[in-house]
């Protein structure tokens, strides 16, 4: 079982910085999850909201700022961790893909391309350009919550791995996802919907195994619940605490 980092090793550093992502990698995490937006200027950055607020000390959306704009504020994440860390700056998308080039040649990544609530018109196309300029196509699943997104991915690229993001569970999902041409089914480990718990179960996990599709669940952070899903199988758990993965691996 594989044991990626969500948004970085974010139980204990900023997330989706690249000191939450050299955090990850030193405490030995198979691949890390992220997310992409693209600025005004249509950078690929790393944030997972769309907004700039819970993260860092600016507000707005993403899409409405430069580069250089966004460069300069602080990504440390100070609702949560206070001064604990100095400044952290969002990453750039090819920021994150030379680092993985050059520095983290073991990773494998998870990108979240977030165009459901905002679409981002031409993301598909630059983020897997960019992918391709780095050689990075074997070591990268691409995944959104926008289904036509991902099916969009696979008519650019046939070869680059990618998941349908899942929340609520959804019935049938191994056929679901190997009739629409995809390697990964990616659900919320305990989804909700209108206040109600729809949690992944181990029935729905053989369903994607008997149809050949690899199951990636998130937010996964106990080690209870770690021992659990390894024990039904799934392909990749992603955490906050990549930490705590990899200790049930080597239990």
């Amino acid at each position: 079982m594989y044991i990626f980092a969500h948004r970085g090793f974010s139980g204990e550093y900023p997330e989706n910085t690249m000191l939450a992502f050299d955090k990850a990698a030193e405490a030995g995490a198979d691949g890390i999850e992220t997310d992409v937006q693209l600025t005004k200027d249509l950078v690929p950055v790393i944030m997972h909201d769309e907004m700039l607020d819970r993260t860092t000390d600016g507000h707005g959306f993403v899409g409405d700022y430069t580069y250089d704009e966004l460069a300069k504020l602080n990504d440390s994440y100070t609702a949560k961790f206070g001064d604990k860390f100095a400044p952290q700056r969002i990453p750039t998308l090819g920021e994150f893909l030379r680092w993985m080039a050059h520095e983290a040649t073991g990773i494998t990544t998870n990108i979240e391309l977030k165009n459901s609530l905002y679409y981002y018109a031409g993301m598909e196309e630059r983020v897997i350009s960019m992918i391709c300029e780095y050689g990075l196509e074997d070591r990268i699943i691409l995944s959104s919550f926008n289904n036509a997104s991902i099916r969009l991915c696979k008519e650019i690229d046939p070869d680059i791995r990618c998941g349908f993001l899942i929340d609520p569970i959804i019935g049938n999902p191994g056929a679901y996802c190997r009739e629409m041409g995809v390697e990964y089914y990616h659900p919320n480990f305990d989804g909700s919907m209108d206040g109600k718990k729809f949690p992944l179960t181990e029935e729905q996990v053989k369903n994607c195994t008997q149809n050949g599709i690899g199951v990636n669940v998130w937010t996964v952070n106990t080690k209870e619940d770690i021992r659990r899903m390894k024990k039904w199988g799934v392909n990749a758990v992603i955490g906050n605490f990549p930490d705590r993965g990899i200790e049930v691996n080597k239990e």
